[in-house]
């Protein structure tokens, strides 16, 4: 009997330790916040609220909107692919980002795997022609009249010369691996 009455002991010891860690761990991101608020160590924990010594909405000073350059995009394939930008040009600032649509359709009534070879006019701005997302990164398999939509997203460098103020951006799609067999019936 004794033993059970230390048992049950331990077990309410155990529930109140375990209630007072909730508790406590509940605590911790208001008592955080709050605490970062006083010390100022932590602005992210200010949310909307005004910043020491600043402002919430900082403006991007990496984009230069003195200045302004035309992308122009041009799709070509190598193999019966219908392949095309979806919008002909955008003007964006150096440093701004910004996101144009291609479409590729398999039109061959076999499966094909592509992948698409960019190159850029005048031939100096390459360098300064910054993609964060591209489809031309990886190969790309369709099956026989799929049509799918792949986003390339990109940054114009500021470092880019200021004598050029328009790029074209020109995607070439070849067929990889050659003609893929059939799949077997």
């Amino acid at each position: 009997m004794e033993m059970r009455r230390e048992n049950a002991l331990m077990l309410r010891k155990l529930a109140v330790v375990a209630a007072g860690m909730f508790c406590f761990g509940y605590a911790m991101i208001p008592l955080y916040r709050h605490i970062c608020e006083i010390t100022g160590i932590n602005i992210l924990a200010f949310g909307e609220k005004e910043v020491p010594g600043g402002s919430t909405a900082r403006p991007n000073t990496q984009v230069d909107a003195a200045r302004t350059i035309t992308v122009q995009f041009d799709g070509n394939s190598h193999g019966l692919w219908a392949f095309k930008p979806l919008t002909a040009q955008v003007t964006v600032h150096p440093g701004e980002l910004a996101t144009v649509m291609y479409e590729f359709q398999n039109t061959q009534p076999r499966r094909m795997s592509a992948q698409a070879i960019p190159s850029y006019a005048p031939r100096n701005a390459g360098p300064y022609f910054n993609k964060l997302e591209c489809f031309c990164f990886n190969q790309y398999t369709l099956e026989p009249g799929e049509k799918r939509q792949w986003p390339v997203a990109f940054v114009v460098d500021p470092k880019l010369p200021k004598d050029v103020n328009t790029i074209t951006l020109s995607y070439t799609f070849f067929e990889v691996g050659g003609k893929m067999p059939e799949a077997p019936g």
